[in-house]
């Protein structure tokens, strides 16, 4: 548990410059071999005991399009599978982590989305995180790598493990239907639109859930952060407070997750962290999806909004939740 404490910990560091559209924490690494490092990560599993450390540096400290030539490299020496050599080597967590790392963000996203709906339950609450929280790029990508992965439609499964009006707001999310931000503001549009999501919740009795799903999986981004703001001269209550009222359960989750990442997507994910690490028995689970999913995406971003949202630094709390964690379970053995 310690070491995945510090992979996790390690993926908030930075090992390099920032691009200017992105914020990752991991980037492409400088003087890179990756002869080298498949030559590194053959002798780590083959140390007695598995020496997990140099597998960590060396994995975290690696972009994605680079692991790929590392894993080449390795299939190479080893003639063996990267995956499968890891799988072999490691357990548990740090397995997952590893794993999951050597993915690409959008295949990532996609077999989590798979785990969330497989078996008898559903977990809803990843498939929210999943759905609501990626943009029209990130969700279109997504689709075409699931499809590639499983052989399946995601709006099928979606279809298959959900129902209501909640399947309704997930499907018309991943249709990508969202208008691109426009250089021209519609202040027409904007009233129009404040003033229907009003009229269809708290001035009426009972909610028309359709007009809140059209226009929140629709408008663009910029256009509905005017559009709340503008709704506060319709409605005595703010958006948020709005659905609290009006709906629940995972109605209730999903809207707010997308009014959060609507207005600061990298808060939400910061306070999503925050949340999951808030109590003993940290959700691990949470913790590493966000990290692994966002570390190549806007986890810098994120790692700002976690200091200046809950003051302390997300490295830290990380390492300590999970130390609580693995005292909390030695404690019940």
């Amino acid at each position: 548990m310690a070491l995945v404490s510090e992979f996790l910990g390690q993926l908030t560091l930075s090992y390099g410059g920032e691009e200017q559209t992105k914020f990752p924490t991991v980037v492409p690494a400088k003087d890179f071999d990756p002869g080298q490092d498949a030559a590194r990560i053959e002798t780590a599993i083959k140390t007695k005991g598995v020496d997990e450390q140099t597998i960590i540096d060396i994995l975290t400290r690696r972009s994605y399009e680079q692991r790929r030539e590392i894993a080449f490299e390795y299939e190479r020496i080893a003639k063996k599978d990267l995956n499968a050599a890891l799988k072999g080597a490691l357990s548990g967590s740090l397995e997952s982590l590893m794993l999951g790392l050597m993915k690409s963000t959008a295949q990532f996203d996609a077999s989590e989305l798979k785990s969330s709906m497989k078996g008898l339950g559903t977990d809803e609450e990843a498939l929210i995180e999943l759905v609501c929280s990626r943009n029209n790029e990130e969700l279109t990508e997504i689709k075409k790598v699931y499809r590639e992965m499983f052989k399946k439609e995601l709006e099928k499964d979606i279809s298959g493990d959900t129902s209501g009006n909640f399947e309704k707001l997930l499907l018309a999310l991943v249709q990508t239907k969202r208008d691109d931000p426009s250089s021209v503001v519609d202040y027409q549009k904007i009233d129009d639109d404040a003033k229907a999501l009003y009229e269809a919740g708290v001035k009426r009795k009972g909610t028309d859930v359709t007009t809140w799903i059209s226009i929140m999986s629709q408008r663009s981004i910029p256009h509905l952060q005017k559009v709340f703001e503008r709704y506060k001269s319709y409605s005595p209550y703010d958006m948020k407070e709005s659905i609290r009222k009006e709906v629940k359960g995972d109605m209730e989750k999903s809207f707010l997750t997308l009014v959060e990442c609507f207005e600061n997507r990298q808060l939400y994910f910061a306070n999503r962290l925050f949340e999951a690490m808030k109590n003993k028995g940290a959700k691990e689970k949470v913790v590493t999806r966000i990290m692994v999913s966002r570390c190549e995406v806007d986890l810098m971003k994120i790692r700002s909004e976690f200091k200046r949202q809950h003051k302390k630094s997300l490295y830290q709390t990380i390492a300590h939740a999970l130390l609580e964690l693995r005292g909390s379970v030695g404690a019940q053995r």
